[in-house]
């Protein structure tokens, strides 16, 4: 029973982790990358609708990226969609594709998105301490059914989870800090 316990909170850990890796690759290096277009969606035939399901997107050099709609009529749509969102790119398009030059990043707009992926990191650090908090009292609620030696023993299960999941999302945080600073 405490085994289910703990593979379920890993299984939630991991999962924490995940969305940490999915949140930082929306934020954007200086180098392109096709996940930063994820949140980005388009109003295509009254529908909200994410670029990355309107067009493929290409990455032929390091500071360009091509999006090439499926549609050839959501080409300005899509091309809005972009300028306007809070990525700070300045989308050209040349009549099919959409090309998205990267400049290199600012010192102060580097500080800012550092900040911003600290705070994400943080976000996955509770998630897992939710978890961890939620498995605990659980392992408690068998408090009668178990012995206080294996309840002990599972709760230091636990909290050695939670610390090499933690650990996770600080090694993931230095990888990306490391990675904005970069000039």
């Amino acid at each position: 029973m405490i085994q289910d316990l703990l593979a379920e909170a890993e299984q939630k850990m991991s999962q924490a982790v995940d969305h940490v890796v999915s949140e930082f690759a929306t934020v954007r290096t200086g180098r392109a990358n096709p996940q930063i277009l994820k949140r980005i969606t388009v109003d295509y035939y009254g529908t909200p609708t994410p670029v990355l399901q309107l067009a493929s997107v290409n990455v032929p050099e390091p500071r360009l990226m091509v999006v090439s709609p499926y549609d050839p009529n959501s080409l300005n749509d899509i091309e809005k969609a972009i300028a306007t969102s809070d990525l700070g790119l300045n989308p050209s398009n040349d009549g099919k594709v959409i090309r998205i030059s990267f400049p290199p990043l600012t010192e102060e707009r580097r500080m800012e998105l550092i900040k911003v992926v600290r705070n994400m990191a943080e976000e996955g650090r509770v998630a897992v301490r939710n978890v961890r908090r939620h498995t605990k009292s659980d392992i408690e609620a068998l408090h009668g059914e178990i012995s206080d030696d294996d309840i002990r023993r599972a709760e230091k299960d636990l909290q050695d989870l939670t610390d090499r999941y933690i650990g996770q999302i600080d090694s993931l945080l230095d990888e990306k800090e490391a990675d904005l600073r970069e000039v």
